[in-house]
């Protein structure tokens, strides 16, 4: 099958970061403000989401609209994993942040060890896509218990705390421009932008008294869900991050199969 996952343009950050503010905003206007409660929240958007991964399984390519809902709702889940941690289990954010940092390494090791490879240029088996997905919700979780601790730290106002993770995947750009390892920094940039996007949502809908915008949880869950909806329909109509190329599935030292092309 062809590549499951787009290609890493300008339209994959912006994307990534609307659905981190989405999981941060769409998660407390569910759970506080329509007051369905941590329990009822995670249940509901767990079961949207196995559904929608469901679907992306089950498709041989990259589809903006399937991947890019499995993106929104695991953004959801993955910030309820640690709320339901610390708010319903008084799991300290440093317990949580280790913990998960801990398990993001055990997935990237079992995956490199099975795959030899952690490219998500070559998502072309189920067992790739797994990891992929787990990667993915490991990293939500860890953004988000991480991003929660720094503010717990500081006590930064939302829009100070926007500069940190900025700062931070400017640098992880700078280091890649300077030659650092793609994988690495890939990986880096796309845990740092679940606190970015986080502490965006919480400067939007943050009242004004306190530093905000004051746009509230539902207000900037529906302006980031609009043009999430915008810039998927736009790329389904022009491809401008479709992976055509069908790469080789490659044996433990990373050659090409007999009889296939190595992409």
């Amino acid at each position: 099958m062809l590549n499951k996952v787009p290609e890493v343009t300008v339209y994959f950050w912006i994307i990534k970061i609307l659905c981190t503010t989405v999981g941060e905003s769409f998660a407390d206007y569910i759970n506080e403000t329509l007051g369905f409660g941590l329990t009822n929240t995670t249940l509901v958007f767990s079961v949207a989401l196995v559904a929608t991964l469901v679907v992306q399984f089950r498709v041989d390519r990259y589809v903006p609209g399937v991947y890019w809902l499995a993106v929104v709702l695991i953004s959801v889940v993955g910030t309820l994993l640690t709320d339901n941690l610390t708010d319903g289990h008084d799991v300290p954010l440093w317990i949580s942040s280790t913990v998960f940092a801990v398990l993001l390494a055990a997935v990237f090791g079992i995956w490199y060890a099975r795959e030899r490879t952690l490219s998500i240029h070559t998502i072309i088996t189920t067992p790739r896509e797994s990891f992929y997905w787990l990667t993915v919700l490991v990293t939500f979780a860890l953004g988000t218990a991480v991003g929660d601790w720094t503010l717990d730290l500081t006590g930064w106002s939302a829009g100070v705390s926007v500069l940190l993770p900025l700062g931070l995947i400017l640098a992880v750009l700078a280091s890649w421009r300077l030659g650092a390892g793609p994988v690495l920094s890939f990986w880096l940039a796309y845990i740092l932008t679940r606190p970015l996007g986080a502490n965006i949502g919480d400067y939007l809908a943050s009242p004004k008294s306190d530093g905000g915008l004051g746009l509230g949880t539902f207000g900037t869950s529906v302006l980031f869900l609009g043009t999430i909806l915008a810039v998927v329909i736009y790329l389904t109509k022009t491809d401008k991050d479709r992976t055509e190329l069908s790469h080789p599935v490659t044996d433990g030292l990373g050659a090409a199969e007999p009889g296939k092309r190595k992409a």
